[in-house]
């Protein structure tokens, strides 16, 4: 028999717990048993004073003979020796700054930040014991075999807060290093943004605060002064405080009496006490941290749901578990708006959820170095909780949980980057994520509109960034576009597929700032004169990933410009020497051609005649439109004119039954500077309308000297 199940029993005190016996005995994992003799039937206890006689009063009240209650704050740390001062760096003394004089209304969130850090402390521990590969592995940590567990404690009499973990520990370099600098990017980013945004604007903090977290440094918008004392797991390792009231500076001494873990106190502002209240620190707690991975205590009772809902059967799942654990892993407060919950074991074990945001990804997201938001686990075991290569970066978006058997428990960062194992498992889950995607997009027409509205420009990302073209045309799926069909309605590329005029090749698609300027587009005329549908992309970016997709379904995704460009099949209403009818005569064309090369040399590659144009009187065509457009947006300025057009090389192509056209060859004759004005003017106009100019301005000199010489007349 126990000797605290007998002394209970012998006191007539309720029946002891494990909890309660860990409780007495800090730092014990069983409850201790002793020797035991029978004399005459009945049990004797032995070694009482051996085993008990280091408890204090306090280990022995009403409080902790409560069924379930369990704590391992005991204020018993005591500075020893002399101290070192230190500075912080600069960064971290800015953030301080920021941080501890903001009128952030959520300041809440410190409590969500210093708990996501004392899992982290928790995990990073049970991950370096399982993952060692023999006994031998654990020798170098002091009671390897301790439980991980976080214990909250508030004293509102005294103002204090504390949150103390059985995990790592830090060392001193590790102290300066982790609470001196800022070494997470998640706060580098929010000091960047910082900068941008403007210190003053009270918006900007609360919102770059609410989307980046602070870490430790978020202690300080409640606190007057905050101590650490930790202990490393490693054996041999001294026991430490760290002390600081944020105003720049920080001191370290070693402590006695330090439990292995950290422990962090708090001494809370005046206008702060309400987190000294039990109450307040649970609700908190079930807001943000319900589904931390280990246990958390607050003053001796569990506080938190650590069954890992990614594990369950997905129909278990009730959608407030599902918003709960959402706000837990993204750090956020919305709700998600799709949910991807499914197990396979084919091609590997993955037990996988996936959280699609509601609201509209913020700057942080948009940028391509966002950490991923989808934590690696296997085996109910954290591997890494922002897994950089576990989804393509254009998936960053999603947040959530991917657990899988298949993956070795001591698989390194090195190997999560090159590991086969998990490039087959990326491929299994963005295929995953594209499936649903999809079928969201034919069963929730309305929403999916609504998340591309939003998001669409992750997928481009993906299609442009994609190495592989059945991955793009997975993702081009999902591509919305409005066409000439349709006005006010989007369309999908299977549905264009679908609807496509019999003996119809390719793909065709249009750029163009919005549908008035597309309609009105000469490149459009010939198509549209047709019947064929085309595409409107009204991005900027959209036509260039429609050309790095460049094949859907085995048809050629071309530009207008470069259907404009190939040879001149329409001979509708035309004459045996192929002329429309209307237009100049042969003779006059073979007039007009060369003349207008020689006063465009330098700017154009050929000049020609076209059929396809109808009410415009020129247009100017490249090879790649789409890759010109953005070599003029982003590079033309770096070289001269002349380089300029050597690059482009343009194509103008005339209509020669347009009244301007054939005003123009009358002018060669009866008038060459008009006309020669007037043709740097066509010309100039029909590099504009082809958005290849990077400031039209910059033609008005030359439009002022045609005005000039027509009104010279007059």
């Amino acid at each position: 028999m126990s000797v605290v199940h007998g002394l209970l029993r012998a006191g007539k005190l309720v029946r002891p717990t494990f909890s309660l016996a860990r409780c007495m005995l800090p730092g014990l994992n069983h409850v201790p048993t002793v020797p035991v003799s029978f004399t005459s039937g009945q049990p004797t206890l032995l070694s009482w004073s051996h085993q008990w006689a280091h408890l204090s009063p306090r280990t022995l009240s009403t409080k902790a003979a409560e069924e379930g209650y369990h704590s391992i704050i005991r204020d018993q740390e005591k500075a020893v020796g002399s101290s070192d001062k230190h500075e912080f760096q600069a960064e971290t003394r800015m953030l301080l700054d920021i941080v501890a004089r903001s009128l952030y209304s959520d300041k809440e969130v410190f409590v969500r930040e210093l708990v996501s850090n004392a899992s982290d402390a928790l995990e990073k521990f049970r991950f370096l014991i399982q993952s060692s590969s023999d006994s031998s592995g654990t020798d170098e940590f002091v009671e390897a075999d301790r439980s991980l567990e976080i214990h909250i404690g508030t004293n509102k009499q005294d103002r204090l807060l504390t949150i103390q973990d059985t995990g790592i520990g830090m060392t001193r370099e590790e102290l300066v290093a982790n609470l001196g600098t800022i070494a997470r990017s998640g706060s580098k980013h929010f000091i960047e943004q910082l900068k941008e945004s403007g210190r003053g604007a009270q918006e900007n903090v609360q919102n770059i605060i609410g989307q980046f977290g602070v870490g430790f440094y978020s202690a300080f918008m409640v606190a007057d002064r905050v101590d650490v004392y930790t202990r490393s797991s490693r054996a041999g390792a001294p026991g430490l405080k760290w002390s600081s009231d944020g105003s720049g500076t920080f001191e370290i001494q070693e402590a006695e009496n330090v439990a292995i873990g950290t422990k962090i106190v708090i001494h809370l502002k005046a206008d702060c006490r309400e987190f000294s209240d039990e109450d307040r620190i649970r609700e908190v707690i079930r807001r943000y941290s319900n589904f931390v991975g280990s246990p958390i205590f607050l003053n001796g009772k569990q506080a938190n749901q650590i069954q890992p809902i990614w594990l369950m059967e997905p129909k278990q799942v009730t959608p407030e578990q599902h918003n709960e654990f959402y706000r837990f892993v993204g750090n956020t407060f919305d709700t998600p708006r799709f949910t991807l919950h499914y197990k396979t074991d084919v091609p590997l074990s993955i037990r996988a959820l996936l959280y699609f945001p509601e609201g509209k990804p913020g700057l942080f997201e948009m940028s391509r170095d966002a950490d991923s938001g989808v934590a690696l686990y296997t085996r109910k075991v954290l591997i890494q909780s922002k897994t950089e290569n576990l989804l393509p970066k254009w998936l960053r978006f999603l947040k959530g949980v991917v657990d899988s058997e298949d993956i070795p428990l001591n698989l390194s960062r090195e190997l999560l980057q090159n590991s086969a194992l998990i490039r087959k498992l990326r491929t299994a889950l963005t295929n995953r994520t594209l499936r649903f995607l999809h079928d969201r997009s034919q069963k929730e027409p309305e929403s999916y509109d609504k998340f591309y509205k939003d998001y669409g420009l992750f997928l481009k990302e993906g299609i442009v960034t994609s190495q592989e073209q059945q991955e793009k045309e997975e993702i081009a799926k999902l591509l919305r576009f409005e066409t000439s069909k349709e006005p006010n309605r989007t369309v999908s590329l299977p549905e264009y597929c679908q609807r496509q005029a019999e003996g119809q090749k390719d793909i065709y698609y249009l750029a163009a700032p919005n549908r008035t300027l597309a309609e009105a587009s000469p490149y459009f005329e010939s198509l549209k004169k047709r019947g064929i549908e085309v595409l409107f992309c009204y991005e900027a970016y959209d036509e260039l990933v429609l050309m790095q997709l460049g094949m859907y379904l085995g048809k050629n995704l071309v530009s207008v410009e470069k259907e404009m460009r190939r040879s001149d099949t329409s001979t509708d209403g035309a004459d045996a020497d192929g002329l429309l009818e209307g237009s100049l005569l042969k003779t006059q064309i073979d007039e007009l051609l060369p003349w207008l090369k020689q006063r465009l040399t330098g700017k154009v590659s050929n000049v020609k005649t076209t059929g396809k144009l109808d009410s415009h009187p020129c247009v100017v065509t490249v090879e790649e439109m789409a890759a010109a457009r953005h070599f003029i947006k982003t590079q033309s300025h770096n070289i001269s004119e002349e380089n300029r057009y050597a690059l482009l090389q343009p194509q103008f192509e005339i209509n020669p039954k347009h009244p301007i056209i054939k005003k123009l060859h009358k002018l060669t004759a009866s008038d060459p500077e008009l006309a020669e004005l007037l043709a740097k003017q066509l010309f100039s106009n029909a590099m504009v309308g082809a958005g290849l100019v990077d400031d039209p301005r910059m033609l008005l000199t030359s439009m002022n000297d045609l005005l000039q010489k027509v009104l010279d007349k007059h």
